[in-house]
């Protein structure tokens, strides 16, 4: 009984072995036709294909004005809200002024203190020269008395001493009315600081345009910008030349060129796009200013800001031109860019038509995970890559190796390794990626089957 166990289970083995062995020939084709396998193609044609840079950040004024305090104090008077169109030279707000005006007020006495001064010492300089005259006289008689011996030699000293001290005093009195001029113009320099200050209670517009952010309110106080940062109060923006502020990887970076044409999609107009062209490239990245070399990883993200301004000629249409502010464009806004870096006419393929695999010929997967005795790492540490296609040719496909060019969102260029009209497979990817090998038997089906 044991025995005969023994010879069925032997049986049901080699049944299954069998069983096996069949699927895997019928699989490889070496008996049977093998398993065929669906895919679409599409045919190598000439094509334009526009290389894109793509980025996401938000819209902002070209010319956006920050307005801030010079002086500490409380707002007493606030002409505008957000929103409001105003005009160079337009009054927007006032600090209150009383301690500024005090100090304005205490410079001018001062200032005609000092005038009141130097009137007086130009008045008793006209007294010390006139007595000067007569003492001087006075010192000639005696000089000529003296040298005809009719006065004696004490009254003569006594009349040049008189005449040496007047002499003195009416240097020093020149001398007395000169620093009174340098005192008033002292005081004036003081009275023009402090009506500079007073002035600074009253902030002005500096350029035409909109209140694009107001950030305070009648009553509230600000600090000035004398010695630190001051209070934002408001900002004034130019809101008929708008751009797109976006971050680009460092990897796109280098392809961005200043003029690059470029397709905006803003969030707030679904279905419509507008134009826009560079001009700006940031020189640093956005991580420069906060990271240094000792403390920054090689796992940042690095990118830089690229502006683009958007063309008012692709949006005439939206311009609300009855309202005072006719921009249809608000800051802050969301917005996608397609910045076009290249075109390029020529033979193109879908992109995923291209596949990458060892020179060999094994599939990609098998490239990525090389081991150790693998003769591909042996010299240069990794697999050696290329890219290849299938071409379609009577229910096979043949892998062509190829070169390629730039690439848009559809296709990619083949600069050599296929001809105009050869029929490539271009559905199913995980077939391009992994199954198909050269010679592999196909069926072709239509493309949408294989969505």
């Amino acid at each position: 009984m044991a025995k005969k166990k023994n010879t069925l289970k032997y049986v049901v083995i080699g049944a299954v072995i069998l069983l096996v062995l069949v699927i895997i020939a019928n699989k490889m084709g070496w008996i049977g036709q093998g398993d065929v396998i669906k895919v679409a193609t599409e045919k190598a044609e000439k094509r334009t294909v526009n290389e894109q840079v793509s980025a996401s950040g938000k819209i902002h004024p070209e010319v956006e004005v920050k307005l801030s305090s010079e002086v500490s104090g409380e707002i007493v008077e606030l002409n505008v809200k957000e929103g409001d169109v105003v005009t160079k030279g337009q009054v927007l707000c006032r600090i209150r002024p009383d301690i500024l005006q005090s100090g304005y007020d205490r410079a001018v006495a001062s200032l005609n203190a000092q005038r009141a001064s130097l009137a007086v010492s130009e008045q008793q300089l006209k007294q010390q020269e006139a007595n000067f005259v007569n003492i001087e006289a006075t010192f000639n008689r005696n000089k000529e008395l003296f040298e005809r011996k009719v006065v004696s030699a004490a009254e003569f000293d006594k009349a040049r001493a008189d005449y040496e001290s007047a002499l003195a005093s009416l240097e020093a009195q020149r001398q007395s009315v000169l620093a009174a001029r340098y005192g008033i113009d002292q005081s004036q320099a003081s009275v023009n600081e402090a009506g500079d200050n007073l002035a600074r209670t009253t902030i002005y517009a500096p350029v035409d345009g909109v209140v694009s952010l107001l950030q305070a309110e009648l009553g509230e106080r600000v600090v000035g910008t004398a010695q630190m940062a001051g209070t934002e109060i408001m900002r004034i923006a130019n809101m008929s030349s708008m751009e797109v502020v976006v971050e680009v990887n460092e990897n796109d970076i280098t392809r961005v060129a200043l003029n690059n044409e470029a397709t905006i999609e803003v969030d707030a107009f679904q279905g419509r796009e507008f134009r826009g062209v560079v001009t700006e490239i940031a020189s640093s990245s956005t991580t420069a200013a906060t990271t240094t070399t000792t403390t920054a990883g090689t796992d940042q993200v690095t990118n830089f800001n690229v502006k683009v301004r958007i063309l008012s000629e692709s949006y005439e249409d939206l311009l609300k031109k009855d309202q005072p502010n006719p921009s249809p464009f608000r800051p802050g806004l969301s917005a996608t860019v397609d910045i076009h870096t290249k075109q390029d006419t020529g033979l193109a393929v879908p992109i995923q038509a291209v596949t990458t695999r060892e020179a060999s010929g094994r599939d990609t997967t098998a490239a990525n995970t090389p081991t150790a005795d693998s003769p591909h790492t042996a010299a240069t540490g990794a697999p050696k890559m290329k890219e290849y296609v299938f071409v379609y040719n009577n229910g096979t496909v043949k892998q062509v190796e190829v070169t390629t060019g730039i690439q848009d969102d559809m296709y990619i260029r083949i600069l050599s390794g296929l001809n105009e009209g050869d029929e490539v497979v271009s559905r199913p990817f995980n077939a391009i990626s992994k199954i198909l090998r050269d010679g592999s038997k196909v069926e072709k089906v239509d493309r949408n089957s294989l969505l």
